[in-house]
């Protein structure tokens, strides 16, 4: 259980209606999954817009909801929190709801058209033969340690990473390997995570029946090492042709491989 003042810490609010100081006991952009004490987040998907379910959410015992545009008529046991961008706001609150597991881990994004599963899988081989207690985010599976559990995404919603990263924390690991796709980009599903090193791999073009041009799918796959802080460390691969674009204007220190290593 925490505060709602305390979950909301560090997203873009425009106005709130009601009482933050009250307890919250989970979290949730599926309205079916609200129940007492829930805070329900109104996300707009790519086929759904979450704001069509406040309603639902209300009914269900949703004891608070955040939003882009508030309902024609508010609850007024409910405390309404309208936002710039839910799914940015999503990311921070899963976060924050879960203590800020990625940041008490060196976590490791891996995203590219090409060779996330593999890059991804064999660090997390390589950091636990070497004796460190490692997990892993990817398309094939999710590990914990030698735990294994299935994987349904490529990269998971923003409330299951962080519940992943609490569970890690929780098991000892320091090191964490994860897939980072473009639809997660685009989608902010890792938005509020605390990356250490980003790794790009490489672009073709793929999944162009989700981004509507090339430079949409290589402007999501950026977001990846716009995100990063200055202490973080940015991996390119400059034999692709986007792979010095990547690293165009971030903050954190960019290393490059490949037969065209420049920096």
């Amino acid at each position: 259980m925490k505060l709602l003042k305390d979950i909301i810490y560090g997203i873009r609010i425009i106005e709130i209606k009601g009482n933050t100081n009250i307890a919250v006991e989970n979290i949730a952009f599926d309205s079916r999954e609200i129940n007492n004490l829930s805070l329900f987040i109104a996300v707009k998907g790519v086929s759904q817009d979450g704001h069509n379910f406040i309603s639902q959410a209300q009914n269900s015992g949703a004891c608070a909801i955040i939003c882009e545009s508030l309902p024609e008529i508010l609850n007024d046991d409910i405390t309404y929190i309208k936002v710039l961008d839910s799914s940015k706001s999503l990311g921070i609150i899963a976060s924050n709801f879960f203590d800020n597991p990625s940041e008490k881990l060196k976590l490791v994004g891996i995203t590219g058209t090409n060779g996330k599963t593999t890059c991804a899988t064999l660090l997390y081989d390589l950091y636990r033969l070497m004796g460190y207690k490692t997990g892993l985010i990817s398309t094939v599976n999710i590990k914990i340690l030698h735990k294994t559990i299935p994987s349904t995404h490529t990269t998971p919603n923003a409330i299951r990473i962080n519940e992943l990263l609490s569970q890690m924390v929780k098991e000892g690991c320091s090191h964490v390997f994860m897939e980072v796709s473009s639809h997660a980009l685009d989608q902010n599903r890792v938005s509020g995570l605390s990356f250490d090193i980003g790794v790009y791999t490489n672009i073709s073009r793929d999944h162009m029946d989700y981004h509507p041009t090339i430079n949409d799918y290589i402007g999501a796959k950026k977001k990846l090492f716009k995100s990063l802080k200055n202490d973080a460390v940015a991996i390119v691969n400059l034999d692709d042709p986007y792979g010095e674009e990547m690293v165009g204007d971030i903050i954190a220190k960019p290393l490059s491989y490949g037969s065209q290593r420049r920096f």
